[in-house]
């Protein structure tokens, strides 16, 4: 998407004491593979997403079209997750560039996928939180 360059810098888990970030490239079936992401998260994917969400789906696809009423947005508010975006800096200038913002899954779905196009959104990254993640019930 928007040309870039070599897909996998956009497939990375990081973390620091507060939260997990994933890249928004990966998708459920290379999360669930990959060997860092935590077991938990793995857990919620094996048994909450997976029915509703084909694994082959990536992070960024599935919250771009993400809305309120699907079971795995309830999966992601719980886990108080926010997504990491770029969007244009003026919507009418689309030369001006892009800035970085950081949307709640609440926020991020009240928004159709024609406004997301509009506004040149391209999610970046999936942020969770630890202690949301300690706390949901498996």
């Amino acid at each position: 998407m928007n040309n870039i360059v070599n897909e996998n810098d956009f497939k990375y888990y990081m973390q620091d004491i507060e939260r997990y970030y994933f890249g928004a490239r990966y998708n459920y079936n290379e999360l669930l593979n990959n060997e860092m992401v935590p077991f938990k998260f793995k857990t919620i994917i094996s048994k909450y997403l997976k029915d509703d969400v084909d694994l082959d789906t990536t992070l960024e696809s599935h919250f771009f079209y993400l809305n309120k009423d699907s079971f795995d947005y309830r999966v992601f508010k719980q886990l108080r997750s926010r997504i990491r975006v770029s969007e244009y800096k003026n919507n009418v200038d689309e030369s001006k560039g892009f800035k970085e913002k950081v949307y709640t899954v609440e926020q991020l779905t009240k928004m159709s996928p024609e406004e997301k196009l509009s506004k040149g959104i391209i999610i970046r990254e999936l942020i969770v939180s630890k202690l949301a993640l300690f706390a949901f019930s498996v």
